[in-house]
């Protein structure tokens, strides 16, 4: 069986962040130690095979993908665990390093055609109550069975959610709509914790609120939930690179199932090819590393703000997948949302009705950016941070008009489609404006 795992590791506590220079060696080092490295020596003499790795470094440490042939789930993970404590312990510039986290990440359309493939009296039972008391050596099934087991799950990871809070240094509770850290946690905002008198008015009114619109404890599972939801969405990204630089093609024709990518706008989706992935992740690090570290001030460029989309996603389905997921705290994500963003403009990436507003009369009224995906990794001002390896380069030629329709995307070569774009002259070129421009952002 084929494992994907993820493995995360940390510089030393009060190290300096590495610069440029150093990330370029930090690379070089666990790369050459992979390349050496063909099969791990596991438990009881089990062999696992390492079929392909991915590294990625950032200030704060290292993520990386190692890809393993191995019999069964637990062996996957500690074998490669084993296999990065020494490489780490084997480098006397990595000595220091810790591997916070090291787990195998499955896909879920995938895990479930295994699971209905799965045969025999070994298979996981199709009732999810009594797969869930398998799974806990409880025994039984029905109801009471399913009901304890979500009461197991909510509570830890309740507590699991609250305890990362700290980590997203850049943001305190009032960001969510909570009241202020001095206010102690017991400040409420209602009789239910739900919502103060200016709840009702929505989200759309978190700056100029009087006062907190949600509960201390509904705005740290929220911030919490952030937290976790960066891991899935950086290595749901990573998956995402992997795939695209097996497969050589684009979101709109790869055969391999995308995580993330194929939730950006569709209309660009012959554009994210590998190149374009692996900027979006390295955008995705630079984003939340600004999060967690406590420097961020507002995203740098459209492909951040995207980003931030995307993860504000992941941190609402971790929430539901526990029942975490109530009012309060889908009004404290909400309210994050809205004091992070100044505007809402990437929206209109998804409407196709709104395609080229950034370059129409109305769009210069309104002071939006730039939209176009040549456009995503700029700067909205001087001063704003692009990481390097995902700032453009050069002008993109190509045009950024829309690529594909919902039919291009299942045959890009059907001449039959009436909506196929054949000519690239009917297409408007979209970079041909000042750069200097109205920013929505500025």
């Amino acid at each position: 069986m084929k494992y994907a795992v993820s493995v995360d590791a940390q510089i030393p506590s009060g190290d300096p962040e590495l610069d440029a220079l150093h990330r370029v060696g930090v690379v070089a080092l666990l790369e050459r130690g992979f390349e050496s490295v063909e099969a791990i020596d596991g438990p009881d003499g089990v062999e696992v095979d390492v079929l392909d790795t991915f590294v990625g470094v950032h200030p704060g440490g290292a993520l990386m993908k190692v890809f393993v042939d191995a019999p069964m789930l637990e062996l996957a993970e500690e074998a490669v665990r084993s296999l990065v404590d020494e490489l780490l312990e084997r480098s006397e510039l990595l000595a220091g390093w810790t591997v916070a986290r090291c787990a195998v990440e499955l896909h879920a359309d995938l895990a479930k055609e295994s699971l209905d493939a799965a045969g025999g009296p070994g298979a996981p039972p199709d009732d999810l109550a009594s797969r869930r008391a398998r799974l806990r050596g409880q025994g039984g099934d029905g109801p009471a069975a399913e009901a304890a087991g979500d009461l197991v799950d909510s509570a830890a990871m309740r507590d699991t959610f609250r305890g990362l809070a700290d980590q997203l240094r850049a943001f305190g509770p009032e960001a969510f709509g909570g009241p202020p850290e001095s206010a102690g946690a017991d400040e409420a905002v209602g009789a239910d914790g739900a919502g103060g008198p200016d709840a009702a008015g929505g989200p759309s009114g978190a700056h100029d609120r009087r006062g907190p619109v949600v509960s201390a404890a509904d705005a740290r599972l929220a911030a919490g939930a952030l937290v976790y939801g960066t891991d899935l969405l950086l290595d749901e990204l990573f998956q995402d690179v992997c795939a695209l630089d097996e497969d050589g093609g684009s979101v709109a024709d790869c055969d391999e199932p995308m995580w993330l990518l194929d939730e950006l706008p569709r209309r660009y989706a012959l554009r994210y090819d590998a190149r374009f992935a692996r900027r979006f992740l390295v955008t995705a690090i630079a984003l939340t590393t600004r999060f967690t570290q406590g420097t961020f001030e507002q995203p740098s460029c459209v492909a951040e703000e995207l980003a931030l989309r995307l993860l504000l996603r992941e941190a609402e389905i971790a929430l539901d997948l526990f029942g975490l997921l109530d009012d309060g705290v889908s009004l404290a994500l909400e309210c994050f949302a809205d004091s992070v963003y100044k505007d809402m403009n990437h929206e209109w990436l998804y409407d196709d009705s709104m395609d080229g507003i950034d370059e129409s009369p109305v769009g210069a009224y309104l002071g939006v950016a730039p939209m176009g995906i040549s456009r995503w990794f700029t700067p909205f001002a001087a001063g704003r941070y692009v990481h390097p390896y995902a700032a453009d380069d050069e002008p993109d030629d190509e045009p950024d008009d829309d690529l594909v329709g919902p039919a291009d995307l299942t045959d890009p070569g059907d001449s039959d489609n009436p909506d196929r774009l054949d000519d690239p002259d009917d297409l408007d070129d979209r970079d041909d404006r000042d750069d200097d421009g109205p920013s929505g952002l500025a």
